[in-house]
Formats: C-alpha cells, structure tokens, sequence
C-alpha cells in the first residue's frame, strides 16, 4: 500500500479521524454502525493500488470523538468531502453509512460518480415481520448497562447472522468485529434514523428510487437477515440499471467475510463505469 495520510478533521465542532492512501479518482468509504473504518483493511489496501481512498470513522466510532447531540450522517460525509477537497467521488456505503450514501446521492447528485451499497436498507423501507429477539434483548442490555452482553448480541445478530452458530464463523472476523464495536457501544453510539430527514420528508430513499441516476452495485451476504436481502431486491428493481451481487458465506459484513470476491466484484463494477 502506498503511503497514508493519517489525521483528523473537525465537524460539528469535534475530531473525526481519516485516512487517505493511493492516487487517482477519489473513492470514499464509509462503514456500518456497528464496527469503525476498520472493516475496510483489505479494501484500503486493494484499492489504494487503484484510487485515491478515504476511508473514515464517523463520530461516535473508532477514534472518533463521542456524539454529542443529533447527528445527520449524510451531512457528517458531505462535510468531509467539502473539507479533504473532493469534489467527486465514487461512494462505498455499508449498513447504516449506505443509507447515508444513498440519501446524499439523492440531494447531491453532482458529486456521485458511483454508489456501492453494502448491506443497505433504503431510508423509509418498511422490514417486515417481528424483530431478532437479538436486537430487543441489546436494549435490554444497554439499559442494565452490561455492554459486553451488547456486543455480543450484537455479533449474533449481524456478524453470525440469522443462519450460523458462532462458532460457524471466521474467528478472526468476529472478533475484530466485536472490538470495534466494543468502542461504538462504550461511547453510546446510538444507531438510530437520521434526525434531518430528505426533503420533503414524505418521500424517503426507499420511495425515491428512480431519481437515483449514478451507476450503482448492490452488495449483500446471503447469510444475512431475509429482510436485508429483499431490501437489496427493492433497490435493484428501483433503481435503473442497478446491478446485485449476493455474496456466498458471509452475513452483514461480506467484505470482512470474502473480501477478494468482494473486492474482485467491487472493482469490476468501477472499472466498467470509467470505461462507459
């Protein structure tokens, strides 16, 4: 990997910390709620050989400062993009950072050249059916204040998934999953909706589909919750010429899981849009 700046920027008057490493066209990655920008290790080092990439961790995460008040995650990225320069960027979303993504390319269309959605339900989509007994009970925990017992929820429910036992998973996954989640959970990240919604608010992402014109790849693990996977079908039906690609083995974080098909797909997917 070639040499990577390593520092940190302020939004909304605290330290949220980057890293930046390779040269070209910008590619910003941003990671799911229940890890840091360290699930990108294997992609920061595959594609630095190919892009200027960003990868950061957003407040309340890794070395970031705590959240200190209501937080808009679309407008957390696009003070960073104002603020390293970028004026346009292909956008790596994964989970909650993929709604995000989504929603900043719906208000900021100029400076999208390509979406890649990772395990992403669409802001406004309705999950069907009763939630993981695993999400109720980290409530449960969060309020008795045993974070361990969080964490570990946590990993049953998006690390394990709805379809593994534990010990079915990459240990050296699951746990650094867990540690980078232990930081979100000590700082009482909450993962929550945006509190500044899309205007007008009546129409969420999920319902805005066809207004979104960058190239886009729909990443999901097929190991993960049923209702993730058909959120990924809904944003391939509405969003024109979109492309999925359902990883094998892998729940919330396939590219923790499979990274050399996730980044052989990823690539594939950005080298076609430069070429078109």
């Amino acid at each position: 990997m070639d040499q990577i700046t390593r520092d940190y920027i302020t939004i909304n008057g605290g330290k949220t910390y980057f890293e930046i490493a390779g040269q070209g066209d910008w590619l910003v990655l941003g990671h799911a709620g229940i890890v840091d920008s360290g699930m990108w290790d294997e992609q920061m080092a595959f594609f630095s050989r190919h892009f200027r990439v960003v990868r950061y961790d957003m407040r309340g995460f890794g070395k970031s400062v705590p959240v200190e008040g209501p937080m808009s995650r679309r407008q957390e990225l696009g003070q960073l993009m104002q603020q390293l320069s970028i004026e346009k960027a292909a956008l790596v979303g994964c989970s909650l950072s993929g709604e995000a993504v989504l929603d900043f390319a719906l208000e900021h269309a100029e400076k999208v050249a390509a979406l890649v959605l990772v395990s992403t339900v669409p802001s406004g989509f309705e999950m069907m059916g009763e939630p993981p007994a695993e999400m109720l009970g980290m409530f449960a925990a969060m309020e008795q204040g045993d974070l361990q017992r969080v964490t570990e929820l946590q990993m049953r429910l998006s690390i394990d998934g709805p379809f593994r036992q534990p010990e079915q998973v990459n240990q050296d996954v699951r746990q650094a999953a867990a540690a980078m989640n232990r930081i979100a959970v000590a700082n009482r990240t909450a993962i929550t909706a945006d509190l500044q919604p899309l205007d007008p608010p009546a129409l969420p992402a999920a319902h805005r589909l066809s207004e979104v014109h960058a190239p886009t790849l729909i990443v999901a693990g097929a190991l993960d919750h049923p209702e993730l996977l058909r959120a990924a079908a809904w944003m391939e039906k509405g969003i024109a010429n979109a492309r999925k690609v359902i990883l094998p083995e892998s729940a919330h974080l396939p590219n923790m899981e499979r990274p050399a098909e996730f980044n052989e797909a990823v690539l594939e997917f950005l080298r076609g849009e430069e070429k078109s």
